[in-house]
């Protein structure tokens, strides 16, 4: 067990990487890469003579991905679902070289400025040329989920085991925030692209630009109040298969954190796919306009703050699983409200948002923050590399099962309903891990709550 020393100037440093970092996943995942990316690669299908303006063209416009024909409308959830593989290739050994270095700090600065700039780089991204983005979305993505493997592994040696769902709770609820302020910016020059003389493609592309310069310009707050601890051990190398390997033989040691690991990475997969999709499923399903879509995911960002801190405060006194276990529960009954709600229907549309906002911050601030207290000490980072894996919409099951629904079916709709099993399944899981027993195996020290 270690003893947590930290500075209030620290902890709040910390928590600005969360309002940093958001608004990679809010302007450019959620909301406009997904879109803008879909119409390139149908602008590219078109090209070649098909008819993609067809309403059924999500299952007969293709294009060519690695020389295989795939739906234009599917191409980016194949493309979060590559994205994933290449994560498993490098979280791993930035895991372990953040532990075994002691270089947290430096290497949450590199990681976030090569994100950024991917990020920022996505305007080059026109006319048919999807493979760039395709290509630019891929390397933001890791980087981003290398920064996060680092950031995450501050999170123990800032905050004692009472005090971690709180802070955890709180760098959710700020990142949200921070991602509603820089979507307004954003909907303000989308909306607003024929005053300031651009064509809506034009104002997508300022958009990405200004989303890397955000995400670079708060990086330095953390950068200037972190501070690193000592290394537990000298490094090691080797590929990442071979660390990840690494890693689990070692985890073995810790069978009740794998299983409470597993659990996560299954109903994390259902959440974050429906953030993912939840633009490209208003749009394409239930054919609403892009402003309402915008205007609601920027509600969803406000909402989701306060449903953050309304976790963390629920926490506090029923404990973080049950918490947690009644947000899964809210995300089932939402995603089937979702199945039913009236194509062209903004007001049933706007009210599944604000629920799924209420449940979204909260739900994996709890998990990260009662996962930080099954990591044995000195392995922070390479525990919560296997962590990421599946955190921010990275794990491939969840975008490949909805992509293969709706390519099957051409309509989302029995696509969105395939997501409930995520919850369920990952939910019932988590129930049966006996925490606290867990925590001790660890060798950290008991919460009077969990």
């Amino acid at each position: 067990m270690s003893t947590v020393v930290s500075t209030a100037r620290e902890r709040a440093g910390w928590v600005f990487y969360d309002w940093a970092n958001q608004v990679f996943s809010t302007s450019v995942v959620t909301v406009f890469l997904s879109l803008y990316l879909t119409s390139v690669a149908e602008a590219d299908a078109q090209a070649s003579g098909q008819p993609c303006s067809d309403p059924n063209a999500l299952v007969q416009c293709d294009v060519s991905l690695f020389g295989i024909p795939v739906a234009a409308g599917s191409v980016f959830g194949y493309l979060i679902s590559l994205a994933t593989v290449l994560q498993v290739l490098v979280l791993p050994v930035v895991g372990a070289v953040a532990d075994r270095t002691g270089a947290k700090r430096r290497m949450l600065g590199v990681f976030a400025f090569v994100g950024a700039a991917a990020t920022s780089a996505l305007a080059l991204m026109a006319g048919t040329d999807w493979q760039i983005g395709f290509a630019l979305f891929l390397v933001a993505n890791t980087a981003l989920g290398a920064s996060i493997v680092v950031y995450y592994a501050f999170l123990p040696e800032l905050a004692d085991a009472d005090e971690r769902d709180v802070l955890s709770a709180r760098g959710w609820a700020f990142g949200y925030l921070g991602g509603g302020l820089a979507l307004i910016v954003h909907l303000g020059i989308y909306l607003g692209h024929d005053a300031l003389g651009l064509s809506s493609g034009d104002a997508v592309r300022v958009c990405f630009v200004t989303a890397g310069l955000w995400w670079a310009a708060f990086t330095v707050i953390p950068l200037r109040r972190l501070h690193d601890r000592p290394p537990v051990a000298a490094a090691r190398s080797g590929n990442g298969f071979r660390q990840l390997a690494a890693t689990l033989r070692e985890a073995r040691r810790f069978p009740l954190t794998l299983a409470f690991l597993g659990a996560y990475l299954i109903f994390a997969d259902g959440i974050n796919t429906v953030a993912q999709i939840a633009g490209l499923y208003g749009e394409r399903e239930l054919l609403l306009p892009r402003e309402v879509l915008i205007a609601t995911i920027l509600l969803v960002q406000f909402v989701a703050y306060g449903g953050a801190v309304v976790h963390g405060l629920l926490a506090a006194r029923f404990g973080a699983r049950r918490t947690i276990l009644g947000s899964l529960v809210a995300w089932t009954v939402i995603t089937t409200l979702a199945y039913f709600v009236t194509a062209g229907s903004t007001v049933e549309f706007i009210a599944v948002a604000i629920g799924i906002g209420l449940v979204l911050g909260g739900t994996l601030a709890l998990t990260r923050s009662l996962y930080s207290q099954l990591i044995p000490p000195g392995k922070e980072a390479e525990y919560f590399a296997l962590y990421e894996i599946g955190e921010e919409g990275t794990s491939w099951i969840g975008p490949l099962v909805f992509s293969a629904v709706a390519g099957a079916t051409g309509s989302f709709r029995p696509a969105i309903i395939s997501l409930i099993a995520f919850f369920v399944v990952g939910g019932v899981a988590m129930a049966f891990v006996p925490l606290r027993r867990a925590i001790r195996a660890a060798g950290n020290d008991e919460p009077a709550l969990v």
